[in-house]
């Protein structure tokens, strides 16, 4: 989705040809050898000619990320918050199915008193579904079906199962007649999916 790129990577001694992964908050890379890079340990960001160059509490480490290395190195210096990356505003129509960590709660019951908990309020702008497993895709055709215009389902799962994957969600929500637009990193154990109604059928 645009955070992802094939590169080279620098890590002390080691040079490796793979795949680098700006996630929510972390840099991921998986060649030769694995890196996992949290925001909150890199002490400096800068974009030298291509190359995200950064000091880190495991030392220096380059990526040649040729036009991308400013736009990460934004993101890394500037990240957005979980509530910007989802779209919420001030004042939107919330509803939520299934259960969801207390920090997010929180976040949504500061932005908006409009919030409805299990049951999808008639005028939502914004649907978050949360999916543990398959099973809980069973409740997603009345889920899609309350969707109006321009408003939004999130699907919130697990990442880096088994049970439930990335293939399964998009099938799920493609299956209701829905159109999967954005993914974004949710938490650190979690991704969400964006869905919306095609524009030809709003």
């Amino acid at each position: 989705m645009g955070n992802e790129v094939t590169c080279n990577a620098q890590f002390g001694k080691r040079q490796s040809e793979g795949k680098a992964l700006l996630e929510t908050s972390e840099i991921l890379f998986r060649g030769e050898f694995r890196l996992k890079i949290p925001f909150s340990t890199i002490k400096s960001a800068k974009a030298v000619d291509g190359e995200l160059r950064l000091q880190t509490a495991q030392g220096a480490v380059v990526f040649g990320l040729g036009p991308a290395a400013e736009k990460w190195r934004d993101k890394i210096l500037h990240p957005k918050s979980r509530i910007e990356k989802l779209g919420l505003k001030p004042g939107d129509r919330v509803s939520l199915l299934g259960e969801f960590e207390t920090e997010f709660l929180r976040e949504v019951a500061v932005l908006t008193k409009s919030v409805s908990r299990e049951k999808v309020a008639p005028d939502s702008e914004w649907i978050f579904f949360a999916a543990n497993s398959k099973a809980d895709f069973a409740a997603l055709p009345k889920t899609a079906k309350a969707l109006q215009g321009a408003a939004a389902l999130w699907i919130i799962y697990p990442k880096g199962q088994k049970h439930i994957t990335e293939n399964d969600v998009l099938a799920a929500g493609r299956k209701t007649g829905l159109k999967d637009v954005k993914v974004v990193g949710f938490s650190p154990t979690h991704t969400a999916l964006k869905f919306v109604i095609p524009l030809a059928n709003r």
